[in-house]
Parts: structure tokens; sequence; C-alpha cells
């Protein structure tokens, strides 16, 4: 693959149904690869090819078979390497403008099913109710059994205004659910924030895109002027965020650490495959791209912080709640992570396809890796609106099949499981509290009612009166 790009990135954790995975903006020649081909397991594959070709009972096209041949190769070494179709591919790029055509769901594949990681915030498939964990089991009458994962992920992407009607099974509830969705045209803001009270400030990441950098940087100084004083306390929300660019994750931590700090390295077999990236331009902005966090509002750096993770919160989201939490600079709440620890790189082959392979791992700026373990928060506080956290039914990295162990040795928890110490939030009055956190008012961005939220409000004013503020 002599002379073709090579893209990097820190994928999301499965597939989105109408957008694939988004990719690093920095292009790195390639270098041609030879490597001693095994002769005799490469005479078995044209054996079974052209044992296809002759007695399958239809006739079946070259290209159909290569192509399949090509997406078992990858997907047999983990749950984030597969194959890129020209559709695929493009979509891929796409996505990293923040717009792309379909559901916005994130899937995977688990026993030949298609496995719900993270509907996106405001899209078709967060407003019917889609969660974390359901199995879709039918697309209209087609059952997903059978299907591979970009083929699935094809017949939900569709023309805007269209409606699919997905059959899902989930935990808990006796009957499929059958729910009727009208794809869009889905526009992704990554960035969104609100003056909680008089002093807070609250900044919701939803994914990290090409400008989530910039879009961070607006909202702290719109923050900033709003408050007409410098923030007390600063909550920055990775809840469900699924990653997303590298250098977005850079943006966010530079943003409030000190220059040259180390937000995260990468350690792989090729010499391409090991970086140490920091707090520092480079590794943030565009070729000739003005520094956009260069005049941040005195005490960004300095403002007490809470981060919120839960098990939605993967790779590029991981990374920055790894680095805040390694430098000091923030506290981390909610309950454990993914648990993505991988990098992947996209490798084009020709004829507009491409092949995402991991070649990767990263670690923390302390030397740890989150791969199958995610981010343990330093204080766990888990959501009573939300029972499939409580009861462990969000999906993470240790649930997938084939997924990389934990190069630090560090044992993984078992699916499901709860980190130690976690307990249940009290429970909720339903006569006083009648309004879930997804019922916002106008002009909100994050519900009074979070249950989360709140309780880093309640640890920003604590530390408030220990620093005798």
């Amino acid at each position: 693959m002599t002379h073709k790009a090579k893209f990097i990135l820190v994928g999301l954790a499965g597939v989105m149904a109408g957008a694939a995975l988004t990719i690093n903006l920095s292009a790195i020649a390639d270098k041609e690869v030879q490597t001693a081909l095994p002769v005799e397991e490469l005479r078995a594959f044209t054996d079974v090819f052209a044992r296809i070709k002759n007695d399958y009972v239809e006739p079946v096209e070259d290209k159909k078979l290569i192509d399949g041949a090509i997406n078992g190769m990858l997907t047999s070494l983990d749950p984030h390497s597969t194959y890129l179709d020209a559709e695929a591919f493009k979509d891929l790029q796409v996505g990293t403008q923040g717009e792309f055509g379909g559901l916005g769901i994130e899937v995977g594949m688990e026993d030949g099913f298609i496995k719900v990681v993270s509907p996106i915030e405001d899209t078709p498939a967060f407003k019917a109710g889609v969660k974390p964990g359901d199995l879709i089991v039918k697309l209209d009458e087609t059952p997903v059994k059978g299907l591979s994962l970009n083929d699935a992920v094809k017949r939900m992407r569709g023309k805007p205004g269209s409606t699919i009607k997905l059959t899902i099974a989930r935990k808990g509830v006796d009957k499929p659910l059958v729910l009727t969705l009208t794809r869009a045209v889905i526009k992704i803001r990554s960035v969104k924030f609100q003056l909680l009270e008089s002093g807070y400030g609250y900044v919701r990441v939803t994914q990290f895109q090409e400008h989530t950098g910039e879009l961070l940087a607006e909202a702290l100084n719109k923050l900033y002027k709003d408050n007409k004083a410098p923030l007390k306390g600063m909550i920055l929300d990775l809840r469900n965020d699924p990653g997303g660019l590298l250098n977005g994750a850079v943006a966010v931590t530079a943003a409030f650490v000190k220059p040259d700090s180390l937000v995260v390295y990468t350690e792989g077999r090729t010499e391409d495959a090991k970086m140490r990236l920091t707090a520092n331009r480079e590794f943030y902005l565009r070729p000739m791209q003005a520094d956009y966090l260069k005049d941040l509002p005195e005490g960004v750096k300095q403002v007490s912080m809470v981060v919120l993770v839960n098990s939605g919160s993967a790779s590029a989201s991981e990374i920055v709640a790894g680095a805040l939490q390694d430098q000091k600079r923030a506290v981390i709440m909610g309950t454990r992570s993914f648990g993505k620890g991988s990098v992947q790189t996209i490798l084009p082959i020709g004829n507009g396809t491409a092949i995402k392979l991991t070649t990767a791992r990263y670690f923390t700026p302390s030397g740890r890796s989150i791969q199958a373990k995610g981010i343990e928060p330093d204080i766990v506080v888990q959501d009573p609106n939300m029972p499939s956290e409580e009861e462990g039914l969000g999906i993470r990295e240790v649930d997938l099949d084939k997924h990389l162990s934990n190069p630090n040795g560090d044992p993984e928890p078992a699916p499901a499981d709860k980190p130690d110490g976690a307990t249940k939030a009290p429970p909720v009055d339903k006569g006083t509290q009648d309004k879930k956190p997804t019922a916002l008012e106008p002009g909100e961005v994050v519900s009074k009612n979070d249950y989360q939220v709140n309780q880093a409000v309640n640890l920003l004013k604590g530390l408030q009166i220990l620093q005798g503020h």
C-alpha cells in the first residue's frame, strides 16, 4: 500500500447506524509493507474460493467473496477492527464534520444480534427511547440473525424522512418492543453548555469532532461572560460520549491543564503507533489554524472541576477523564466507564475502500491502561433515573467478544459488575420528583432534576467551603 493515506483514530465503541467512526485529520504517508506469505494457508483459501465458485447453490460474485473474506479476517481479531466498503469509508470521513444521515445509534454485534452501545443525544433513536444494552432482533420484517454488522447498519441507513421498524429485546421486559423510527439528517453540535447557577458552569461534550475544541473555547468564554465573575466550579459532562477524534480529546484536556502536560501516550508494534501527546498546540490544531485556546478566561486552568462519566463514556472521553484524573485536575464522578483503551488506524486499500485496524493501546499519563477496565470514578454516584446503569445493564468493552486484554495485567471487572464501594443512589420520591433528567425546560441543556449533576454541584460547593472561599 505504497503512497496511501493512513489515518489514526480513537474510534467509537461500535459502529454508527448512519455514520461510521471518526478519524484523525492528520494524514501520514504509508510505508510499503512486506511480509512472507503463508503458502499452504493461501492454497487452502484458493481451494475454498474455487469450491464456492463451482459448487455453491447459486452463482456468487468474486467481489462478494473477497470482501467477505477480508471482513471475516478483520472481525476475528477484536471488536473494533473491520472492513470499510466505499460507502462506509465515505460516511466515516463525512462523520468528522458532525453531520450524517441515519438513526443516531451506536451499535455492536453480540450472538448474531445488533447490540446497542449508546443512542446519540437528540437523534431519532434517542427520542424513541432506544437504550444501551438493547438487542435489535428485527429490522422491519427482516431478522437480524445472519446479517453482518455492516449489512445491518446499511439497512438502518436511508433517506431522511423514511421510516424503519426496530424490534428490540430488552432485559427485564417480557415482550419484544417494536419502535418505529423516522430517519433524519443528524446534525450533532458536540458541545453544549449552561450556567447552572451563579458561579457554577456546566459543559457537555456529546462527541469528539473536528470542531469540538473550538466549540469548547466558545462555551467557556460565554460562561465566564454570563457569570460576570470568575467561576467557582465547572462540571464537564462526558456521560454517554462514545469518543471520536484524538486531537479533539487533546484539545478538551489542554483547555484545563498547563502546557506540556502529558495527555495520553500510545504503544504498538510499529514506530508510527508510538506517540506521546501533550497539551500543546501541535497536537490539537490543524496546520495554520489559530490557537483557539490561547485567550481562554483567566482561571479556567485552576477552577474546581468535576467530570461525569458512565458506562457510555468511551475511548476519547476516557482519555480526557483519565488525563484530568492523573493530573489531579478534576474529581471524576459517576460510574465506571466503557473501557476501550485501543487505537485504530484507517488504511485505504484502493477502490475507495479501507480497513480499520487496531494498531496500538493507549495509556493515561501515569501509565494506566483502561482497556477492558475503564476509568474508575473517584466518587461513585449512580443515577436513580437510570435503572439500566444501576442494574449493570450498560454494555462495556469487557462484555464484547474477542476484546483485547489489559496489558498492565490489571484484573478485568466481571461483565455487569459494579466498582468496589458502589452504592445505589437514595430512592427517588416520585411524589416530589416527577421529571426525568431528559425532560428539559426551554433553554436548558441539562435538567435541574439530574441527580448526578446536582451531586457534582454539591461537591463543588463543599470544595469551596474547604478552600475557605
